[in-house]
């Protein structure tokens, strides 16, 4: 597996990647609209293909995950991508990493923790601001959970400070 930065040569296929995991290039969060062809990120290739990809922001000194995709689980490609990005913000001297999910992503609940992340703020009925602006996101979410809230979780980047 070959993990790369998100650059011209490869945004043409990673913009279809990214359509085809959520079905739109935009992604809503804390009632913005971001739009993923012009997020930096990490791609990860294998035998030609994208098998995972991590898109993410950087703004007043946070780095923030706005998609983490892996289309092989178990093979640590998440993991590895949660090290790469927290490895290019360090570089970048950002204090903190970020990352939002919503209540019913009980998988990437526990892949965050795991990683390292501690939850900061919930964004209590953020899903029906979020709807406003999309309004294709569902009611019901993941394992039949009602979809209604955002979930944030962070990790400090400077050293010697608690998570």
């Amino acid at each position: 597996m070959e993990y790369v930065p998100i650059d011209e040569t490869n945004r043409e296929r990673v913009n279809e990647f990214i359509e085809s995991q959520w079905l739109t290039t935009e992604m809503v969060i804390r009632g913005r609209v971001v739009d993923m062809t012009g997020t930096d990120g990490i791609v990860v290739w294998e035998k030609g293909n994208i098998v995972g990809l991590l898109t993410y922001l950087i703004r007043d000194g946070i780095c923030e995950i706005i998609s983490l995709d892996s289309r092989q689980e178990g093979r640590g490609i998440g993991r590895n991508l949660i090290e790469k990005v927290k490895e290019t913000a360090e570089k970048k001297k950002c204090r903190r990493l970020v990352v939002i999910t919503t209540n019913d992503n009980i998988q990437a609940i526990r892949f965050y923790q795991r990683c390292g992340f501690d939850m900061s703020h919930l964004y209590h009925n953020a899903l029906n601001l979020s709807r406003k602006l999309k309004p294709e996101i569902p009611l019901i979410g993941a394992n039949g959970i009602l979809l209604m809230h955002e979930i944030e979780f962070a990790m400090d980047l400077q050293p010697g400070r608690n998570r």
